[in-house]
C-alpha cells in the first residue's frame, strides 16, 4: 500500500526515482531543452541537427562526451514535460546576462539553418523565446541574418 502511495505521488510530482545530472535550474539544461525544442518544434529532428546540438553544447559548456550526452537526454526530457517556454526562459533571464542570452538565440538560429529550411514554426519559436529572454528584435534579426550567412558560407 505505501509503495502504490508512494509511486502515485511520484506520478503528480513528475519524480520518477530517475537521478539527473542537471538541476532544473542550472542555465545549462534551460538552454539545451530550448535547443532541442527548436529542432523538434517541426515534427522531425534530423541526425544532422541532433550532432549539431550535442557539438554546440559541448563547446559551449565544455562538457566530455558522457555530460554532453546526458544534458541532450535530460533537455529532451525536460522539453517534453514542460508546459510552456517560461520555465527555461526564467532561469536563463536570471542567470545570463545579454551577450549570453543573445548567444542562445544564435545557437538557436544554427540549429535551424542545419536542415537548410526555416519553418514558420521554428520562426515563431525563436521570436518568442528571444521576447522572454528580453533580446530586442533588432539583435535576434541581426543574429538570424548572420547566422545564416555563416551557414551559407560552410554549406557551399
Amino acid at each position: 500500500m505505501l509503495n502504490a502511495l508512494r509511486s502515485f505521488l511520484a506520478e503528480l510530482t513528475g519524480d520518477d526515482g530517475e537521478r539527473r545530472q542537471f538541476s532544473p535550474d542550472d542555465h545549462r539544461l534551460a538552454s539545451a531543452a530550448l535547443l532541442f525544442h527548436v529542432i523538434a518544434i517541426d515534427g522531425t529532428v534530423a541526425v544532422t541537427e541532433r550532432q549539431r546540438l550535442h557539438d554546440l553544447l559541448q563547446q559551449r559548456y565544455g562538457l566530455d562526451e558522457t555530460s554532453t550526452e546526458t544534458l541532450m537526454h535530460e533537455a529532451e526530457l525536460a522539453d517534453q514535460e514542460a508546459v510552456d517556454l517560461f520555465r527555461f526562459t526564467h532561469v536563463l533571464k536570471e542567470r545570463l546576462d545579454e551577450k549570453d542570452r543573445e548567444a542562445i538565440i544564435a545557437m538557436m538560429w544554427d540549429l535551424v539553418f542545419q536542415d537548410g529550411t526555416l519553418h514558420e514554426f521554428e520562426d515563431n519559436t525563436i521570436w518568442r523565446v528571444a521576447e522572454l529572454l528580453g533580446v530586442s528584435s533588432e539583435a535576434r534579426l541581426r543574429l538570424k541574418r548572420t547566422v545564416r550567412e555563416q551557414s551559407a558560407r560552410t554549406a557551399g
